[in-house]
């Protein structure tokens, strides 16, 4: 099965970048979930296995408990809590590789440190519209997840044989959470492929799933009952959903971050169902609410989130940010809903 995605031209580039650099910074997104962090982490692994020894792992902030087990995570230098080390690093840098995500603006506060930068960039990305002023832009919207364009680079660097269990664990986390459990944009037979060969790298993928989705503690367990039976709201006639989450709310369920992941998702167990909308209150930044959108049955929420949320992302699955308060975003939701209701009824 060809698992190739760069040409000739494109992997020389590659090999070449590679080859030259002597202190790589990777980076990822704000809020890295488990492909940002899984990609991010097994690009380290292959670079390490390939003799690369000064390696910094940059991200923006946290990552939620769920992906703390994932080997190497305890090197990842955050930028909101050692802004100097992540700033030294990026200064001395010969090479930065940009993984899953499409635009310098999705790193925020380490916006200015990245493009401060004057090494050669590596964009690896699975996100649409990416931005293209790079050494070299490995972009490829119809893949599942940006571990999946990392395991297909790696294999095609003549990296698999080589390949580790912790490296295969990154990226089958990544290609896993990133469609759900493989219930959405994972249908491409190449994907379970590429699963058949990670397993052959000794990967317990019960256990990887088990980490993921079986680790809630109890407040955030009844916080996502809450949500649901208290907050989510039907349109019916429209086959839509949303619901809001208050940093009060937030509080009194002792909220951490991971504890809302994949809750979007919930409402699309609704028979007929087309969107679900998640309007989230930023807990470190008044006036800004965090928002994610899901779709499935026909409708695309990319270009509603482009249009009112201020966002992006992917065909069925896209994310975006207001700058207003919470009852504000709810009408903003509303009005997105009855834009849309042509493609919803």
């Amino acid at each position: 099965m060809e698992l190739n995605l760069l040409s000739q031209e494109e992997i020389a580039t590659l090999r070449t970048l590679l080859s030259n650099a002597t202190n790589i910074v990777i980076c990822a997104h704000k809020s890295p979930d488990g492909d940002a962090t899984g990609s991010s982490l097994a690009w380290m692994h292959y670079l390490s296995q390939i003799g690369k020894t000064n390696i910094k792992v940059c991200m923006p902030d946290a990552t939620p408990d769920f992906l703390h087990w994932l080997p190497g995570h305890n090197s990842v230098i955050r930028y909101d809590r050692r802004p100097k080390e992540v700033e030294k690093a990026f200064r001395e840098a010969d090479l930065v590789c940009c993984l899953d995500f499409n635009q310098s603006s999705r790193v925020e506060a380490m916006q200015e440190v990245l493009e401060a930068s004057k090494a050669p960039r590596l964009l690896i990305d699975h996100h649409l519209e990416p931005k293209t002023d790079n050494a070299l832009t490995v972009s490829h919207p119809e893949m599942s997840s940006t571990c999946e364009i990392v395991f297909r680079l790696i294999n095609q660097l003549d990296g698999f044989d080589k390949m580790t269990r912790q490296c295969a664990s990154c990226i089958y986390c990544g290609m896993m959470t990133d469609t759900g459990g493989f219930t959405y944009n994972s249908s491409r037979p190449e994907i379970f492929y590429i699963i058949g060969l990670l397993l052959t790298k000794g990967i317990d993928k019960d256990e990887i799933y088990n980490r993921v989705f079986h680790n809630y503690s109890t407040n955030a367990l009844r916080l996502r009952a809450h949500i649901i039976l208290n907050k989510m709201k039907i349109i019916e006639e429209l086959h839509a959903s949303y619901y809001t989450v208050t940093k009060e709310e937030m509080a009194q369920f002792h909220f951490i971050k991971g504890d809302m992941e994949g809750l979007v998702n919930i409402p699309q167990q609704i028979k007929g169902l087309k969107l679900s909308i998640s309007l989230r209150e930023d807990t470190e930044k008044p006036k800004t609410v965090l928002v994610s959108l899901r779709s499935c049955n026909g409708f695309h929420c990319q270009p509603m989130a482009a249009k009112f949320f201020n966002g992006g992302g992917h065909a069925d699955a896209s994310g975006g940010r207001l700058n207003c308060t919470i009852e504000e975003a709810e009408q903003i939701a509303i009005k997105a809903i009855l834009y849309y209701k042509e493609e919803l009824l």
